[in-house]
């Protein structure tokens, strides 16, 4: 990015690298990404000519970042994607996240709020889980706007529809930008129509469960039982669910319920060809936490099918050569991660806003 000025990037809970490489390709200098998983560390800095910061953000000492990454920088920007796990739909504890006056003085975003009040950088962004923006329930997001109001910014937020911008996903995040300067906002939406399941994924090479593929050592997909297998065998290709399958004794007995009748094809059920992924999680390469299964062969997406859906490029190198490879793990740090896709967006809305008022 061809700017006088000397712009300075610092990522929060910056994991393997999502959020960074694009503010990088978009000529961005991001001096350092703090996260408290150390086995970020190589991914981080491997792929990014950055600093990686193994510390919890509560023990940050903020007047020691600015003194060794924000040194004469005309430009501070803060970027923050905090774990979603206390406010996702998936957490079967999350009711106790909801008008609890303890957890929402603990809540990440507070101390965000606190940290900009705090450092006073001239741009902020953040994503999160789309309801978070359900102000009844989590009233530190209203804290958080009112407190970057109060610190003279401009802020904008909205509910972003991922498949808008390419991300070949069905998922939705809420994401916030603001600035010290003007008004800013997300660039326009790119796709009219969703990026598919087939068009992600139908070049890689056919494995099968725990195969490695011979051409790349990522494409690999874990075993499954003899069950599973007679699972598989009997649901038909492409958005088949057990609830299609004849042989009733397939089915898990606590699927059988009525309460989990609406619940169950989105649980053991194959991918569709011509649609979008569903929302990857820490289980996606896992057969019954989701429909992970692959539209045709019978396992469970691979590492490298999980990355293309999250938009990771090829060349991305997840770990040491070094480093005894576990699915778990990699699947985690995939999981983890927000479709990277959505932050080139973000870190373009910012170089456009930056570019816009010549600042």
């Amino acid at each position: 990015m061809k700017n006088k000025k000397n712009i300075k990037v610092v990522d929060l809970f910056c994991g393997i690298w999502w959020l960074t490489h694009w503010f990088v390709n978009q000529g961005f200098n991001v001096v350092a990404g703090i996260d408290f998983d150390p086995l970020c560390k190589y991914a981080f800095e491997k792929n990014n000519n950055s600093k990686f910061l193994d510390m919890d953000i509560k023990d940050v000492k903020w007047s020691i970042i600015k003194k060794l990454y924000w040194k004469d920088s005309d430009i501070k920007i803060l970027v923050w994607c905090a774990p979603c796990q206390p406010f996702s739909l998936m957490n079967t504890q999350k009711s106790q996240y909801f008008n609890n006056e303890d957890v929402e003085l603990k809540s990440p975003i507070r101390k965000f709020a606190d940290l900009i009040k705090e450092v006073k950088p001239e741009i902020v962004s953040m994503e999160n889980v789309a309801w978070l923006i359900d102000e009844k329930k989590y009233p530190s997001f209203s804290y958080f706007i009112n407190t970057l109001e109060d610190n003279w910014y401009k802020v904008s937020y909205s509910v972003v529809d991922c498949t808008k911008y390419g991300i070949p996903q069905t998922r939705r995040r809420l994401v916030l930008l603001a600035s010290r300067y003007w008004e800013i906002k997300l660039i326009p939406e790119t796709h009219k129509t969703p990026v598919t399941v087939r068009e992600t994924i139908w070049k890689l090479s056919k494995i099968k469960a725990w195969e490695i593929s011979k051409k790349d050592n990522l494409h690999r997909a874990r075993d499954l039982n003899d069950l599973n297998k007679r699972r598989l065998d009997a649901i038909p290709k492409n958005w088949w669910s057990l609830l299609d399958v004849k042989d009733q004794s397939l089915i898990p007995e606590c699927h059988k319920k009525d309460s989990w009748k609406t619940y169950l094809p989105n649980v053991y059920a194959r991918m569709r060809w011509d649609k979008p992924a569903p929302t990857m999680t820490t289980w996606c390469t896992w057969f019954g936490n989701g429909r992970f299964w692959h539209p045709e062969q019978n396992r469970a997406i691979s590492l490298r099918e999980a990355s293309l859906f999250q938009t990771f490029p090829m060349d991305y190198e997840f770990f040491d050569g070094n480093w005894t490879m576990s699915i778990q793990k990699i699947s985690k740090q995939i999981w983890n991660a927000v479709p990277v896709r959505l932050w080139e967006v973000i870190a373009e809305s910012i170089k456009k806003h930056l570019t816009k008022f010549s600042v």
